[in-house]
């Protein structure tokens, strides 16, 4: 395994980024829930959602303070299971920040007007809550609660997180459904699920590029045309189709996207017979595409 050493001038650098990543994604959160979420009982999920819950049933718990609470025993846990500070640190910053916002500010936040329509206010709830939990997913972060506790299970269990997140976000969104009644639970799993298709958006960018697995008997031709024609580099090895028990040929090749109808022209004049699957990808890094930093 090679290793990479950074300078330490862009090792502060990197730690800056990642500070000012992490605070500008709390504040973007705790936004999302003070303007859009908390003031129409939508409950967000997670630690955040149990505290709009709270709040709801009694005004003087206020949220920031019982996400806080709740994120206590959760990080202590988190501390002693997943390798200390380093894991825990970021995460205990993001919820400080979240917290602070949503107590502090959150209720100038709420006296904003954005409009009645309840189904708008958990669309871009979940949209500006999970661009800010994007961006400090991109510092290295996680969103605590809920987010701890699924790494805990995962490393302790061999539990997928992506298994974790279902039944704890279904369970907040149960208790939402028995609070704000089921329309509420409804709404909440709008907003749970704009949320995580944004946060990929922040992690992964836009898909820009196509990945094309090509199953040929003429790859001297096929990767020749792609080649010549669209100018992408060509990667063969040899396949045995399992049915037939037939030798071809695979060829992969990624291109951008407008390049796809054309790529799928090239392939069949040069072979008809050929078998073409194309992927969606979000950025490639290397010759002819996004250079390697």
């Amino acid at each position: 395994m090679v290793t990479v050493k950074q300078p330490s001038r862009m090792k502060w650098l990197s730690a800056i980024a990642d500070v000012l990543l992490l605070a500008g994604g709390s504040v973007i959160s705790a936004v999302a829930v003070s303007v859009f979420m908390a003031p129409f009982e939508i409950a967000p999920g997670g630690v955040s959602g149990v505290a709009v819950i709270l709040n709801h049933l009694d005004a003087r718990l206020p949220i920031g303070l019982m996400v806080l609470i709740g994120n206590i025993p959760i990080q202590i846990v988190g501390f002693l299971t997943l390798g200390g500070w380093q894991v825990v640190a970021k995460t205990l910053l993001y919820v400080v920040i979240f917290s602070l916002v949503i107590d502090l500010v959150g209720p100038s936040l709420a006296a904003v007007n954005v409009g009645d329509n309840v189904l708008l206010n958990a669309l871009f709830g979940g949209i500006i809550g999970g661009l800010g939990g994007g961006l400090v997913y991109r510092a290295g972060g996680t969103l605590g609660g809920t987010s701890t506790l699924a790494r805990v299970l995962q490393q302790r269990m061999g539990v997928p997180l992506s298994t974790s997140a279902l039944y704890t976000d279904t369970g907040v969104i149960v208790l939402a459904g028995l609070v704000f009644g089921w329309e509420g639970a409804l709404y909440a799993t709008v907003a749970l699920f704009v949320g995580a298709a944004a946060s990929d958006y922040v992690l992964e960018g836009p898909s820009v590029i196509r990945t094309a697995t090509i199953i040929t008997d003429k790859p001297e031709q096929v990767a020749r045309a792609v080649m010549q024609e669209i100018r992408r580099g060509v990667t063969a090895w040899p396949g045995t189709g399992m049915f037939t028990d037939r030798q071809h040929t695979v060829l992969f090749v990624t291109v951008a996207r407008p390049q796809v109808g054309r790529l799928r022209q090239i392939v069949f004049v040069a072979d008809p017979e050929a078998f073409v699957v194309i992927g969606q990808g979000h950025v490639a890094y290397g010759k002819g595409f996004k250079p390697m930093r």
